[in-house]
């Protein structure tokens, strides 16, 4: 969200509590990175007008099992943020309002929270979920084409490649092979940085979502363009992705662990239905931390089929120990590192070797394999993983995906059904990766010591899920 634009600050110079409604503006554009800040001249019912503040964008809402964005406009009064916004729908050509209970019908929104707004306990950002809510019971837009009753199945609130911005809602063609990476700090340059040299792009777009002090790197993209690349912080510029990296993070300072989490899901919330509906047919791919719980979120979230939302996972370690397996100890042979990204995660070994035609299939665990995979374990146990090796990794996965390159990856995934595990929880599995997404390889027996670090980490992670808001 730009604050900086000479008539913004013009505007804002003139709001009575300036800091306040900035401070506020900044919140909102943690959770809805989507909404865009302009100016304009509102007219009042008694026919006067002022110069103000406005906030246009989208809410997600789901009906009977389907996904919609409702485009809406937020006009901030001087005295913001301790008197409620002015709140209207704003259909497309296509869409007409459903006057109702929370909707009249000029579009203007009324809401409880509207009427009992009192700041600092209310915000624009618990006004806006509970837009969400209220939606969801009564969707206040349809088609045109409907009959008078106007059913809601025939909403066209949302259509793929759309793109709202203050001067209207316009459509565009996207190019064949279009990645999206969405999130600023050093992961997500790295991220573009790496797609840009591993894979063959026909639009790379970067959507900053981080916090101002991690804006450096996008805003040297745009200051030193790179063909095909697009900066963005327009969730809707996202349309039309074949495949969707997610990078962002928010980080609060609060010092419980769920806590510090649930900020990151609560960021999510405002991301990934977006996203989703944007691209409807894309691969998601996560690598927010923790990955397995952030995957699993956006998972819940996204309502895309699991095989179309993974995460980076344990890929970067399996690429290591294949690696350290061939080149040191001269197995030849695929490795997969599996399970939680924690003390948790085991190693597997392939039955073929690295040139096979055969189908990949995990090895038994056997006295043969262990010493070996403990031994490629030590010689890895200092690397860690920094920015621009996830970013390769990425890129890795991001590349076999574009290209349907059918490798197999040990990328995070609905594990439920995988080697007895009953309940539902994403892991690190070896998937054969490719345009459809991600397929799981067989389960197999593990030695015992290994079973028991893989329960570890189911139990360990579903009760984290359960002690979310998703």
């Amino acid at each position: 969200m730009d604050l900086t634009s000479e008539k913004i600050q013009r505007i804002l110079s003139k709001y009575k509590f300036r800091d306040v409604a900035v401070e506020e503006l900044e919140k909102i554009y943690r959770i809805y990175p989507g909404m865009t800040l302009s100016t304009g001249t509102y007219t009042f019912s008694d026919s006067t007008q002022k110069d103000l503040l406005k906030l246009t964008g989208t809410i997600p809402v789901q009906y009977e099992g389907r996904s919609y964005n409702f485009p809406i406009q937020l006009w901030l009064l001087d005295s913001f943020p301790f008197t409620p916004p002015i709140c209207h729908l704003k259909p497309t050509s296509n869409m007409v309002i459903r006057e109702g209970k929370h909707v009249d019908a000029h579009g203007r929104i009324h809401l409880p929270g509207l009427h009992n707004w009192d700041h600092p306990k209310s915000s624009v950002v618990g006004l806006l979920n509970e837009m969400v809510t209220k939606f969801q019971e009564d969707p206040p837009l349809s088609s045109k084409t409907t009959t008078d009753k106007k059913d809601p199945h025939e909403l066209l609130a949302f259509v793929s490649n759309f793109r709202i911005s203050d001067g209207g809602i316009s459509h565009h063609d996207q190019p064949i092979n279009k990645v999206s990476v969405i999130g600023g700090g050093d992961l997500g340059m790295a991220s573009v940085m790496s797609i840009l040299s591993k894979c063959k792009v026909d639009k790379l777009v970067f959507i900053d979502v981080a916090e101002s002090s991690t804006k450096g790197g996008s805003t040297d993209l745009e200051i030193f363009s790179l063909p095909k690349v697009e900066v963005s912080r327009d969730i809707s510029a996202s349309a039309g992705s074949r495949l969707v990296v997610v990078t962002a993070n928010a980080w609060s300072s609060e010092q419980s662990y769920v806590t510090v989490v649930q900020t990151n899901v609560d960021l999510y919330r405002g991301i990934i239905p977006n996203l989703a509906r944007l691209s409807p047919s894309a691969v998601m791919l996560i690598a927010s931390q923790p990955v397995d719980i952030m995957t699993h979120v956006a998972w819940r979230q996204s309502g895309l089929p699991p095989t179309h939302v993974i995460g980076a996972g344990c890929n970067l370690d399996s690429e290591r120990l294949s690696h350290v397996m061939d080149i040191n100890l001269n197995t030849h042979k695929p490795a997969w590192v599996i399970g939680e990204l924690s003390d948790n995660k085991i190693a597997v070994m392939s039955n073929s070797g690295l040139n096979s035609s055969a189908s990949p299939e995990i090895a038994q665990g056997s006295s043969s394999t262990k010493p070996l995979l403990d031994r490629a374990f030590e010689i890895m146990k200092n690397r860690g993983q920094r920015s621009w090796s996830v970013g390769l990794s990425i890129a890795d996965i991001t590349n076999s995906v574009l290209t349907d390159k059918r490798k197999v990856h040990s990328v995070s995934t609905l594990a439920q059904g995988w080697g007895g595990i009953a309940v539902e929880v994403f892991l690190s599995l070896p998937c054969i990766m490719g345009v459809n997404g991600s397929t799981r390889l067989a389960g197999v027996s593990l030695g015992q010591e290994e079973d028991s670090k893989l329960r570890n980490s189911v139990t360990s992670l579903s009760n984290l899920m359960a002690q979310l808001r998703i």
